[in-house]
């Protein structure tokens, strides 16, 4: 239970990579405050399994594209729970088309949701936690997208990369605060969000070809989250912590995540 007591809010936490998450944190002793904007049922069934942890979960609705929103549910989660520990920045988007082919609104969509969503956490958690004192962990779910050009993902790979320099900045400028900034990249994860691109068969033949030979799992970007913001971990801040099963030490394999 080394996260007993603490405060957690999951952004994206219905599914994927954000509901293990929610469910780890749930695991090693923290309250969840669960975000989503649809899929509400599968939210709650994330709530139902933070709460079979012996742990409080909440639910946050709520489209994070709008910064009002993202201080609205910050603002609930100390109103109800009195404190902000740990915020994790999970919820992306992300539309595969060439770029000069792409649909500008779910361009805008993807950097929106990505980029935008996160800072509006980044801004909300860091203001929080400078208010109540005593530190705090704020990590941002980027990708390989980040450096990797990947082809027909421009916005995604955009936002990500801004992603990456947006938390290396909050880093420098919360130290003083006793705030931790981090990182994740995920290599390619078998995730609902995946599977909306590759079909089941696909998938499982292109994870083969992976320097793992396997797709990663969500459980596997989870306990990552959970040992940054393990309070051992103190002294890790402004890290990228690669979490891809050796992806994008070959540049010759195929790059998702």
């Amino acid at each position: 239970m080394i996260l007993s007591g603490k405060i957690t809010l999951v952004t994206g936490a219905s599914r994927g990579i954000g509901r293990a998450t929610a469910e780890a944190l749930a695991a090693a002793g923290a309250d969840v405050a669960i975000n989503y904007q649809s899929h509400s049922n599968e939210a709650e069934e994330v709530a139902s399994r933070v709460r079979a942890f012996g742990r409080r979960a909440m639910l946050c609705p709520g489209d994070i594209v709008d910064h009002a929103v993202v201080d609205a549910i910050v603002a609930q989660v100390v109103g109800e729970w009195g404190r902000l520990d740990i915020a994790i920045a999970n919820a992306a988007y992300s539309k595969r088309e060439p770029f000069y082919e792409a649909n500008l609104d779910e361009f805008r969509r993807s950097v929106d949701v990505t980029m935008w969503g996160a800072f509006y956490l980044f801004r909300a958690a860091a203001r929080q936690m400078i208010s109540q004192g005593g530190g705090g962990s704020i990590i941002g779910i980027s990708s390989p997208h980040a450096f990797v050009p990947v082809p027909t993902s421009m916005a995604y790979n955009m936002a990500k990369a801004a992603l990456d320099q947006m938390a290396r900045t909050a880093a420098v400028e919360l130290v003083n605060q006793r705030i931790r900034v981090n990182l994740i990249h995920p290599g390619w994860i078998d995730t609902p969000g995946e599977r909306k691109f590759t079909g089941e068969n696909e998938l499982m033949e292109a994870g083969k070809k992976l320097p793992w030979g396997r797709l990663g799992r969500p459980e596997e970007i989870a306990r990552a989250v959970v040992f940054l913001c393990d309070p051992a971990s103190d002294y890790i801040t402004g890290s990228s912590l690669l979490v891809d099963g050796g992806i994008t030490l070959v540049s010759r394999q195929p790059t998702r995540g």
